[in-house]
């Protein structure tokens, strides 16, 4: 009787087959030969016949060598954090490709001397808000706001009504988020009502700066008041406002989210926002304000800490310059085109049907409003089939069904989300 160990192929040799070495290339050689030991396991067990050894190789690597998986967003929430929010547009991925070589980063390749680093996505941030005098950008909304509070409050209280004391995504809490750099808090008001004389009586008692935080992932009706931008800024100390969501202008879509340019015009020495929300860009934290105020936030040690790699400067810049992201696609998709478009999805897989389904904003931004639409509802059961198939659609539970809304899916891929629910409804039926 043969020895099975006879018959198992040796490592170099598959390794140098022209497909796995095209695979090493891609993914890199520990990964490849990961596989090539699973495989020749295989072999020496008799679960698998030796000739086939190549193709279960290549048929257990992995398609890249990340393990972030593409996903169709089928749920009708376009900022959707847990999906990676604001997806890129064609121009500001085009962008992060050439950026990652060597590139102008810091070089001013005329001169051969030192350039400011990341200048040409500060231009288009600042030609982006006229109102702002200088801008710059961090790696996330949080550090933003960190550097902003921890450098303007000058070691003084940094005054906050306390109904905007909020707790943003997975637990963080904005307060402690600001005391970790050892800024203290004056809050003042009350949960539903805060006044001017509040703040007021705070910068009596020394403090250093306003913080106004608009409370974008809820919402207080009734009973309630608040100061505005323009009231707060005719006091002594400068006023930061985090208006989060990364809205530059006003919008008429969303009448109730503040926005860069009128918090600047309304006179806060400093504005700050999230450039994966509604600016539509990569993670970024953008700061825009007064030029005395932002030359020191610029001058502060922790802006080196806090600073934004090539790629992220290459993918702002994009973002303001080239076509609309599709985050706005998203946002202003007509109702009657996604309609049509569930229509064409329903046709094509019997028992499916067409039903209204209000989309959301998400990522913290415009609570409470709903954009109109449609989705095509299709058996609850499909959800998990779905979520772990190739490719990977997320939809959305609601009464017993599984909702598909297409809206922020690029109608090119209608299709592909049509192969996605027939494969799940076989696998679903060979169970």
């Amino acid at each position: 009787m043969t020895d099975p160990r006879r018959v198992v192929p040796r490592t170099d040799r598959m390794l140098a087959d022209p497909q796995l070495a095209a695979a090493t290339r891609r993914l890199g050689p520990a990964a490849v030969k990961a596989v090539v030991v699973e495989v020749q396991q295989l072999i020496r067990t008799g679960a698998l016949d030796p000739v086939g050894a190549v193709p279960a190789v290549l048929d257990r690597l992995p398609s890249r060598a990340s393990t972030l998986t593409p996903v169709l967003n089928a749920t009708g929430v376009v900022l959707h954090t847990n999906l990676g929010r604001a997806p890129l547009s064609q121009a500001a991925i085009e962008a992060l490709c050439a950026a990652a070589g060597y590139v102008d980063v810091e070089y001013d390749r005329f001169s051969g001397a030192r350039a400011r680093r990341g200048r040409g996505a500060l231009a288009a941030l600042a030609q982006a808000v006229p109102a702002a005098e200088d801008v710059l950008v961090v790696n996330n909304g949080a550090a933003a706001l960190l550097l902003a509070t921890t450098v303007l409050a000058a070691d003084r209280p940094l005054v906050v009504s306390r109904g905007e004391l909020v707790e943003i995504g997975d637990g963080f809490r904005l307060p402690e988020l600001i005391e970790s750099t050892g800024v203290r808090i004056h809050e003042v008001g009350t949960t539903n009502r805060t006044s001017a004389r509040d703040y007021v009586a705070a910068v009596a008692a020394g403090a250093g700066a306003i913080l106004k935080v608009h409370p974008s992932n809820f919402r207080i009706s009734g009973f309630t008041s608040a100061c505005s931008v323009a009231e707060l800024a005719q006091l002594t100390v400068p006023v930061i406002v985090d208006v989060g969501s990364g809205l530059l202008q006003p919008e008429p879509l969303l009448p109730d989210e503040p926005d860069v340019s009128t918090a600047l015009s309304d006179g806060a020495a400093v504005v700050t926002a999230s450039g994966d929300k509604l600016f539509g860009g990569p993670q970024a934290g953008l700061i825009f304000g007064r030029a005395d105020a932002m030359q020191q936030l610029r001058r502060h040690p922790m802006a080196r800490a806090l600073r934004v790699d090539k790629l992220t400067l290459a993918g702002v810049e994009a973002t303001l310059r080239g076509p609309q992201p599709p985050t706005w696609r998203y946002l202003t998709a007509p109702a009657e085109e996604l309609r049509d478009r569930c229509q064409r999805i329903a046709d094509a897989l019997p028992g499916a049907e067409v039903v209204p389904s209000g989309g959301a904003v998400g990522g913290g931004g415009a609570p409470g409003v709903s954009l109109a639409g449609w989705a095509v509802s299709v058996e609850e059961r499909l959800a998990e089939a779905l979520r772990t198939g190739e490719p990977v659609v997320v939809g959305r539970i609601s009464n017993g069904r599984c909702l598909l809304d297409p809206r922020c899916i690029e109608p090119a891929d209608d299709d592909a989300l049509i192969a996605a629910v027939r494969a799940a409804r076989e696998e679903q039926g060979s169970r």
